[in-house]
């Protein structure tokens, strides 16, 4: 049989400044959520003094959920169909279907890194490697997505952004953070950008976001279920749980932000959708840290500058598409 990759165009219409716009305001609202998905996550692993126990609840809460309304959703069913028979007969790759695995290390980092960093110093540390990834699947594309030719306001929207966590990242440097919570967002970012990617094809193939978001849980949760189990054999389980619902929330928050962005991609593409992710990520997450900081995270003015510099970056690295939109 012929790949599905051979089969699908590799050029599409060049989508419209509207539709560009819609799209990235869209992704900036879910890169919001992620920032919310972030403080829950956060406050979690604080009162349960375990990120890997809060990983799995947000992970696995989150699946639960879509599992119960999967049997709702006609066109979600088929198109876990056509993914499992595209992968059975070799017409797309296995690890189109690990996308998750990036999921769990964010929600892992989350868990065991926001307490000491703040929400808005784990997002500006998250978009180095974003940043980074971003490009390089642009440059050379995935799947039936064909590489992007990157202008130089890419590139120089992309250095901004690595400038921007610089600054942010600056007080930390010689500070009480460990290197590896610092460093840890960063490889985050590097698998996120990833996901995103291959959440886009699987979604294509399935031609449902649902399809698409129940398979980035499935393997997600498998993952946490694995590095939980040798948790707990080691420290054993926590003492008490928290008796606060919305700390239960992450898995349905993400459910809402993996669904949005794997709709969009193809018209955002990975770099512009990461860095518009991150800007709504940043607003919110400034906002988090100065409403209600998780621990005894502060918020430091060199966070609050990096988040505005990442902003601009957005701006920059979005001129270079508006350009060829209109001619």
């Amino acid at each position: 049989a012929a790949s599905v990759e051979r089969d699908m165009p590799t050029t599409r219409p060049t989508p419209s400044r509207a539709a560009l716009i819609g799209a990235v305001a869209f992704a900036v609202a879910c890169g919001a959520l992620v920032a919310v998905q972030s403080r829950v996550n956060g406050q979690l692993g604080n009162e349960l003094s375990d990120g890997f126990v809060a990983a799995i609840i947000s992970f696995g809460s989150g699946l639960v959920v879509l599992s119960l309304a999967l049997p709702f959703s006609r066109r979600a069913r088929t198109g876990l169909a056509r993914v499992a028979g595209a992968v059975h007969e070799r017409r797309i790759p296995w690890w189109y279907l690990i996308g998750g695995f990036a999921g769990a290390l964010f929600v892992l980092g989350q868990g065991l890194t926001i307490g000491a960093l703040g929400v808005a110093l784990f997002t500006v540390a998250v978009v180095a490697g974003q940043t980074v990834s971003g490009l390089v699947i642009d440059r050379r594309g995935i799947g039936s997505t064909p590489p992007r030719s990157l202008s130089g306001w890419s590139f120089a929207g992309a250095a901004l952004a690595l400038i921007a966590v610089a600054v942010a990242v600056s007080p930390e440097v010689n500070g009480s953070a460990s290197t590896w919570m610092l460093a840890l967002p960063v490889v985050v970012g590097l698998a996120l950008s990833w996901q995103m990617a291959v959440n886009g094809q699987v979604k294509l193939v399935g031609d449902s976001a649902i399809t698409a978001t129940y398979i980035n849980m499935l393997g997600g949760t498998a993952l946490l279920v694995v590095v939980v189990a040798v948790d707990v054999a080691i420290r054993g389980w926590p003492a008490q749980f928290p008796t606060n619902p919305w700390l239960y929330a992450g898995g349905a928050i993400a459910m809402v932000f993996i669904t949005g962005f794997a709709a969009v991609i193809r018209i955002t593409g990975v770099l512009v959708q990461g860095l518009a992710a991150v800007s709504g990520q940043l607003i919110m997450s400034v906002v988090l840290d100065l409403i209600a900081p998780t621990g005894g995270a502060a918020l430091a003015w060199p966070t609050v500058l990096g988040a505005a510099l990442t902003l601009v970056a957005v701006v920059v690295a979005n001129l270079g598409r508006a350009v060829r939109t209109e001619r």
